[in-house]
């Protein structure tokens, strides 16, 4: 799909997910492409044997929490999901995400609704979840447009430039 809509395969993690458990510490230093294929290794094994481009990684509370290692969502964006719907996500977690242009959504609630294997249609902006098995669509806060913006450029470095009053 286009833009910050997003369609695929839900693929689910519990609440507190650290940052050491998306990407072990040992890897941080290793080639991306190799992260990738680790990413979330003990939370969901199959999910980086098996993730497609443009699935939805559905988390619980507090995705992301402990280290503020940027790492964890650039491994996460590595692995070709399309965005990242959770509960709730560290803080940390979050800025890092709108940061390296990793589309997130803050979805209360979304755990108890949707299943592993679900169909998804996201859309971050609006800041709904439609799960096409069961035809119900869940709504929170739409997403500030400043992280919008900042997601459409790729990330806060695309962006500096426009930022910075400096055309490109």
């Amino acid at each position: 799909m286009s833009d910050l809509r997003f369609r695929g395969r839900a693929w689910t993690v519990g609440d507190y997910i650290p940052t050491d458990q998306i990407v072990k510490s040992h890897r941080v230093f290793d080639p991306l492409e190799e992260i990738a294929r680790h990413v979330l290794e003990d939370a969901n094994p199959r999910f980086a044997r098996e993730v497609q481009p443009g699935d939805v990684l559905v988390a619980g509370r507090h995705f992301g929490q402990s280290s503020g290692r940027a790492i964890a969502a650039k491994a996460v964006r590595a692995t070709g999901v399309g965005c990242v719907v959770a509960d709730s996500f560290s803080r940390t977690f979050y800025r890092n995400a709108f940061e390296i242009g990793l589309p997130i959504l803050e979805l209360p609630g979304v755990t108890g609704a949707v299943e592993e294997g679900d169909e998804l249609l996201v859309d971050v902006e609006a800041g709904t979840l439609r799960d096409e098995r069961t035809g119900r669509t869940l709504a929170g806060r739409a997403t500030d447009p400043f992280l919008l913006e900042m997601l459409r450029a790729g990330g806060l470095i695309p962006l500096a430039p426009k930022l910075a009053g400096v055309a490109r």
